[in-house]
């Protein structure tokens, strides 16, 4: 008896690693039911993070009994590695991560934007951290482009040895090693993010910040931006890429296939007050280098 205590508490130290999170389902699926989960909480082997979630404690190296505290990234490491759920960090967060908080500076709460093919679990909001997550439907940009090809490649490369390729795992999809513990951490590459955050724009982002993040973009992938470009479903996403590209003149905007790309027709409002562009037939700002 108490070597199947041992060897049940051993497996879900493989399953569950320290400081990442699983679910109820998750563990009730696992072979480790309400009454278990019970015993392991008083013993300290689980912690009750919200209602229906449980974490496995973290300690700090050289410091006993001091835990780590939760991170987003513990979060959203355990939602792709443990839980599997397809979804990625994308849009402004993939952008900050990818060294382009001097482009992208944060205002109000830290925002943290994930991307998935499906709904996020409804405990995620009730996290108890000053982090807030906001969701996205991923496959209302990019149907061809699912999150979970690209989670399935970085499972698939994390079996081989657990040796990690730093070129893009899976088409606008990558990866970064976070925590001690290496955690691969999903997210868009630049060129898929900078679409996801466009899709924001003019209602949670400006168009001032937007221009500021191209006018950096000096060395984008052309094929990479070609591809996600012919198959983006926003017309409105690839109208400001468009323009934005062309207002900033980078060497890569030659390389664009813009009669592959589908523009859509008719007129696009983006801002009250501006000038319409006889090109791309959006409203842009009169004077953008005024902080429009």
């Amino acid at each position: 008896m108490k070597h199947q205590k041992w060897a049940k508490l051993n497996q879900l130290h493989r399953l569950l690693p320290e400081g990442l999170l699983a679910d109820a389902a998750w563990l009730t699926a696992a072979g480790y039911p309400s009454s278990l989960r019970s015993r392991y909480l008083a013993s300290g082997w689980l912690q009750a993070v919200t209602r229906g979630v449980f974490r496995r404690p973290l300690h700090k190296p050289g410091f006993e009994g001091e835990e780590t505290p939760l991170r987003w990234q513990h979060v959203v490491v355990s939602l792709q590695s443990v839980l599997g759920r397809p979804l990625a960090v994308g849009g402004r967060t993939a952008l900050e991560l990818n060294g382009l908080t001097h482009y992208v500076s944060s205002t109000g709460p830290r925002e943290i934007h994930l991307y998935g093919d499906e709904s996020a679990p409804g405990w995620l909001e009730k996290i108890p951290i000053e982090t807030h997550f906001m969701f996205h439907n991923a496959r209302k940009l990019f149907l061809a482009e699912p999150i979970s090809d690209g989670l399935e490649a970085l499972k698939s490369v994390m079996a081989d040895n657990g040796l990690l390729d730093l070129a893009a795992i899976h088409g606008s999809l990558t990866w970064m090693r976070f925590g001690d513990g290496d955690w691969p951490l999903l997210l868009s590459t630049r060129e898929r993010a900078v679409l996801e955050l466009l899709d924001e724009l003019p209602d949670r982002e400006t168009f001032h910040q937007a221009d500021v993040l191209m006018e950096g973009f000096v060395d984008l992938s052309p094929k990479r931006m070609n591809r996600l470009l012919r198959e983006c479903r926003s017309v409105k996403v690839k109208r400001l890429f468009l323009w934005f590209a062309d207002r900033h003149g980078h060497a890569w905007a030659k390389r664009i296939d813009r009669e592959g790309i589908d523009l859509g027709s008719g007129k696009r409002m983006l801002f009250r007050g501006g000038k319409l562009d006889s090109k791309y037939l959006i409203t842009v700002p009169e004077n953008l280098d005024a902080g429009g």
